[in-house]
Formats: structure tokens, sequence, C-alpha cells
């Protein structure tokens, strides 16, 4: 699970108690029931540790399958990844955590790599798809949103280049509302939301790239 918090990218862990890596932190996740799909199997383990009404986005990101990546036994791991938006401040339970993903504590097995490979499966899709839905509250300003995407993409990023592109693609609509001025005055802000909380390919060519040096 990845959410924006604080100004950051972070993930979902919680922490082991018993051997092998006592005291890593680790994914959520576990054993596949022989009665459950893959999916049933995620969100009942997810379910352990958040409310999994809290998620907006659920997607299967990949299989890890290295023989040596669990010392017990061999063992096969199918990961997802889930997005919560901004608006949610899921209850966790105490052995469990957000943590940065630029600045993770030490992980169990190869959860860092799968970490890592929903954050880049993340950010692809920030560019050829809506998937910013997923990360946003249901309403927002283009400052609030450009902040989404500069924590997931990881640079800075341009309200005025990120409203261009996500408009001229249709993703965005305005409410018909204003949010007031800040102390600083200026004029109030339009407030958005996305035409869509279902994730749709907008421009399967589109890549986001970071500024120019």
């Amino acid at each position: 699970m990845l959410q924006v918090r604080g100004g950051e990218l972070q993930a979902l862990l919680w922490q082991r108690a018993r051997e092998p890596d006592a005291g890593a932190w680790s994914l959520p996740g576990g054993d596949l029931a022989e009665d459950e799909t893959l999916e049933q199997s995620i969100r009942r383990h997810l379910a352990a540790k958040v409310d999994v009404r809290d998620l907006s986005h659920l997607e299967q990101l990949g299989t890890w399958s290295d023989p040596h990546r669990d010392p017990r036994e061999r063992q096969l791991a199918t990961a997802y990844l889930g997005l919560v938006p901004t608006d949610v401040d899921p209850a966790v339970p105490a052995d469990t955590a957000w943590h940065p993903v630029a600045h993770p504590p030490r992980m169990a097995f190869d959860h860092g790599d799968i970490v890592l490979a929903g954050r880049e499966r993340l950010r692809a899709k920030l560019s050829y798809t809506n998937l910013g839905f997923a990360l946003s509250p249901p309403t927002f300003t283009i400052s609030q949103l450009r902040e989404l995407y500069t924590a997931a993409l990881g640079y800075e990023v341009s309200a005025t280049n990120l409203q261009r592109v996500l408009v001229r693609r249709e993703l965005l609509e305005e409410t018909g509302t204003r949010r007031p001025s800040g102390p600083a005055g200026g004029r109030p802000a339009t407030v958005f939301r996305f035409r869509s909380r279902r994730l749709e390919v907008t421009d399967q060519f589109a890549v986001l790239r970071p500024p120019a040096a």
C-alpha cells in the first residue's frame, strides 16, 4: 500500500517479531488459502492491518520467484499495488507504520525490491493513465494535485504544465466552486475533480519527465 503522507510517498509496513529477519520491516501479506483467489487473499491479509475500504485502487504488481528469497523454504510471492488517497488516515495496529519509500527502514526478504517496483509502476501509470485519482481526495486545487504528483514522481512538477496536460486529456473537470485565498492573498483557486475514479488509459505513449536541467 502506498500513500502520499507529509509530502512524501510512503509505504505501509509491519515489523517482524520472529525470525527470519526479526525486527526488519515487511509488506503485509501471508499464505493463499485453498478456497480463495489471489485478490481475495490479499484483501483478507490487508484487512488484518487496515480497513480495506480505504483502498482507492488495487492491481497485481508481479511475481517474485528467486529460489532463495526465503531462507526457510521455496516460496513464490505475488505482490499487489494498493493506493490510498490523501484524505484518508487509516488506523493501523502497533506493529505497523508508514515509511518513506525513498528512505525505508531495514527490510525483510526482498520486500524492499517489491516496494520499489510498486513505486515505478505508479510513476509509469501517472504518465499514461488517470491513476492520479487514486492518490487524490475527491476534490482539489491544481496546487494540491501538483504536490501529490511531485511526491509520487520524485521531482518538481509545474502546476501550469500539469493542468494543461490533464485538461487536454479531459481527465479533470471543474466543480464550479473555488477555494478562498490564502494569507498571501491572490485569486481564489478553482476546485477540480477527476472525471472518472476508475483506471483508464488516456495516452498510451505519454511519459512524464522531470524538467530539463
